[in-house]
């Protein structure tokens, strides 16, 4: 069997899983809809939470970020598993308490104002259709690689997939369908894992492996791949190289902007108790600490068999030949990927070898000139392609290709499902049903819902052909956009009965603003592209912290503007006080009030 029809067979069948689930579990209320009747064990809460995390930056970008820059990319790993503890302890069981069905709900209640909740409304929509943009890149590598078709139509394939299942079955269908999104993503990223550790290491936890002996060589793997890298050119793998103030910065950003995810808070609504809500998330960091502790070995081992296959006689020898990436089966991969666009390779000097080093480093320039080499000629390697094109790269057989690839199609599909349903429910819930239509009936609701969520995906797909970054860079941007704007209002609505609604309004629209055109100012306005006024690095930067570690200090600013405000008005009113009060104390816990 051709690996055409295996990609086939094993995405076919897990789709045809999850549209069933979706079917089976189909909402038929707008409870049902908005918190799947707040039935969900905390268990599969928790494993529907950790597929609803683990997007496509997780499972397909995260790996080659940290591949392709070493340690100070370690930043992903650190940040997003913070910001679940920070979830856990701060702000879950008190939101699930509160019994509301959405993040904006519950804000516009806290601060007893309509104008607030349509702020955060408008902040839900911004932070999660940025991150939708790099579900959609991820959905278009995948299938674009998978099904040996362009990235574009690759995408369109993706989000006619996603509108088949999200639309109709709601957060009841997507839980059920994201357990088994999870239980797929969890095998395809770990199996190739495994394999490839036993191959470099002879050690088949990967986590382990990392720190084990590279059994060619004889020495620790990680001193093997800091020696090929710098023999290269590149800066060594395991060193801090960046902006120190920029990694404490964006490593805020990320925890933070975790506790803020509208769509990771709502899978905390779905519980039936307020203890409940805890243990889902002690469980979903279960659940995510499986691939987040293989993430770092499957980058560097990924790193070191595309160094050694570039460079087959060693960094000293002669680079691989053109005839040998045509001819030996063990370079197949290459012919494939380049098919999607995501990679490429030139020959630059004629001389039948593609030359793969950091053509930037003055020793490499060097040599280059002595050796008559004319620049790096790996032209093109998409950090997005890394964990897909792993099994290929390590020669493992077909059918662990097949499972990658239904893997990372789940990541990205599982996440996306999530995020548009956030939004869908900001639109219908908080915007028609609390703010421009109040008598509106359920299946109105249910309608607008699904419509909203229908014209996000529109939305997302165009976005996604253009996208801002990298899948998890996009990410970093929404976490960024969710830290200023939704975390701190969360947190001073649960912990301050001070903070009243001029002062949230006012703290959420600064975080926002200053953080979304700091975003714009260096990735373009509205992300198009040549349309931005400085660079994306820390040089070159306006205030020298890069745009994806802005949102912490968004959120700086909107802590204190929300403080200021309030301090200069009227006191919050006592049936508020009392409120928070009430939500806070964990009498009751047992039994959550319900919307």
């Amino acid at each position: 069997m051709d690996q055409f029809t295996l990609n086939l067979l094993f995405v076919g069948a897990s789709f045809a899983l999850y549209i069933g689930i979706a079917i089976w579990a189909r909402a038929g209320s707008t409870s049902e809809f908005y918190a799947a009747g707040r039935g969900v064990h905390p268990v599969t809460n928790g494993m529907a939470t950790a597929a609803d995390w683990m997007s496509a930056a997780s499972f397909i970008s995260m790996a080659g970020l940290i591949a392709f820059v070493g340690y100070d990319n370690s930043t992903y790993l650190m940040g997003w598993t913070g910001g679940y503890v920070l979830l856990a302890l701060l702000l879950a069981p008190y939101l699930r308490k509160f019994g509301k069905f959405t993040v904006p709900e519950f804000i516009g209640d806290r601060f007893y104002s309509k104008t607030a909740r349509l702020v955060a409304v408008i902040c839900l929509i911004v932070a999660s259709v940025t991150y939708v943009i790099g579900q959609m890149t991820g959905v278009g590598v995948a299938f674009g690689r998978f099904l040996e078709i362009s990235n574009t139509a690759g995408l369109l394939i993706g989000a006619c997939v996603v509108f088949a299942y999200a639309v109709f079955g709601g957060m009841k269908g997507v839980t059920y369908t994201q357990v088994a999104q999870y239980c797929v993503l969890i095998t395809a990223y770990t199996i190739p894992a495994i394999f490839i550790s036993l191959q470099l290491t002879g050690n088949p936890i990967p986590a382990l492996g990392l720190f084990g002996e590279h059994q060619a060589s004889g020495e620790p793997l990680l001193v093997k791949l800091d020696q090929i890298v710098t023999d290269l050119g590149f800066k060594s793998y395991t060193e801090h190289h960046g902006s120190t103030i920029n990694m404490v910065l964006f490593t805020l950003s990320l925890m933070i902007g975790t506790a803020g995810l509208p769509h990771v808070i709502i899978r905390f609504f779905t519980v039936p108790k307020v203890s409940d809500a805890r243990w889902s998330a002690g469980w979903a960091l279960v659940f995510i600490a499986l691939l987040y502790l293989t993430a770092p070995a499957v980058g560097a081992m990924a790193r070191l068999n595309i160094t050694d296959l570039m460079w087959p006689q060693g960094t000293d020898g002669q680079a691989v030949s053109v005839e040998e990436i045509e001819t030996d089966p063990a370079y197949d991969w290459m012919a494939t990927w380049q098919k999607t666009g995501l990679l490429g390779f030139e020959d630059k000097n004629g001389d039948g070898r593609i030359q793969y080093y950091n053509d930037a480093d003055p020793e490499m320039q060097e040599r280059a000139a002595e050796e008559g080499w004319e620049g790096n000629e790996l032209t093109n390697f998409n950090r997005d392609i890394l964990v897909l094109a792993n099994p290929e790269i390590a020669n493992l057989p077909g059918w662990v290709i097949g499972l990658v690839a239904a893997g990372g199609l789940a990541a990205a599909l599982s996440t996306a499902a999530g995020l548009l349903l956030a939004i869908s429910s900001s639109v219908a819930h908080d915007l028609f049903k609390g703010q421009l239509t109040p008598n509106i009936s359920e299946k109105g609701e249910l309608l607008t819902a699904r419509l909203a969520m229908a014209a996000s995906i529109v939305v997302a797909t165009y976005l996604g052909l253009n996208p801002p970054g990298f899948a998890a860079q996009t990410v970093a941007l929404a976490f960024g956009l969710a830290a200023a704007s939704i975390f701190p209002a969360l947190m001073m609505g649960i912990f301050s009965t001070r903070i009243n609604n001029r002062g949230a309004v006012a703290g959420m629209l600064t975080g926002l603003v200053f953080t979304l055109v700091y975003i714009f100012l260096h990735k373009g306005w509205f992300f198009v592209p040549g349309t931005n006024s400085f660079p994306d690095t820390v040089d070159g930067s306006l205030l020298g912290i890069q745009s994806t570690a802005i949102g912490a200090v968004g959120a700086g600013l909107n802590f204190a503007v929300a403080y200021a405000v309030s301090y200069m008005t009227a006191d919050t009113p006592k049936e508020i006080k009392e409120l928070v009060e009430s939500v806070r104390i964990p009498r009751g816990a047992a039994a959550a009030q319900d919307h």
